[in-house]
């Protein structure tokens, strides 16, 4: 294990229908986009477990009891349940746990099919050269990847999650800060119908 004293959270819904990947519902059906993000998040699962970089954490909503997180947990990563009103303040509310224990985490979804092991392996190498953060941009204007090495509450406050304002408030707000940060290459969500249509054609031409 490279990075012992990191942690990766993995930000989860569960894979139930009409609650996980609305956005796709009309493409796909309620059914079908919940299926689709069962995938998604399994694909993620098994890529950052195979890179075998630091202990796991899979922050799970509504409740980390489903059956589908309790058969995931075989795969050698912590279940803990995400807390607060809203995305912003789970977020916080996990970095802070995460934060306590380590000393850098990534917190990652399971909307990115491109996130790659060497994406995380970069970023927790640049947290480890003392980097306070790392971004990594989605081409909607959000991102994928937030990297800490300590924790704020203004990087998640007020944030309009789902817009396309979000990495310019986190850029600005790390300015403010007074944070050194580093970027990864933009990559991209698989959100909306345009998205899956990407991936498909994607998954046909590997």
């Amino acid at each position: 294990m490279q990075f012992p004293n990191a942690r990766i959270l993995i930000f989860a819904k569960a894979p139930e229908p009409g609650y996980a990947k609305t956005r796709l519902i009309p493409a796909l059906g309620a059914e079908g986009a919940a299926d689709l993000y069962k995938t998604l998040l399994k694909k993620t699962i098994r890529l950052v477990a195979a890179a075998d970089l630091s202990p796991i954490q899979l922050w799970c909503t509504p409740t980390s009891e489903h059956t589908f997180f309790q058969q995931l947990s075989q795969n050698n990563l912590s279940l803990h349940e995400q807390s607060g009103a809203n995305l912003g303040e789970r977020m916080y509310h996990a970095a802070n746990y995460a934060l306590n224990e380590s000393e850098m985490i990534l917190l990652i979804g399971a909307d990115c099919p491109l996130l790659s092991s060497t994406h995380l392996s970069q970023s927790l190498q640049w947290l480890m050269d003392g980097n306070d953060a790392v971004v990594g941009p989605a081409e909607d204007g959000g991102y994928v990847l937030l990297g800490l090495r300590r924790n704020e509450a203004m990087l998640f406050e007020n944030m309009p999650w789902g817009g396309d304002q979000v990495l310019k408030l986190t850029q600005k707000r790390l300015a403010n800060l007074g944070w050194c940060w580093k970027e990864l290459a933009p990559l991209w969500d698989l959100d909306r119908p345009a998205d899956f249509d990407r991936w498909q054609l994607q998954q046909n031409q590997s």
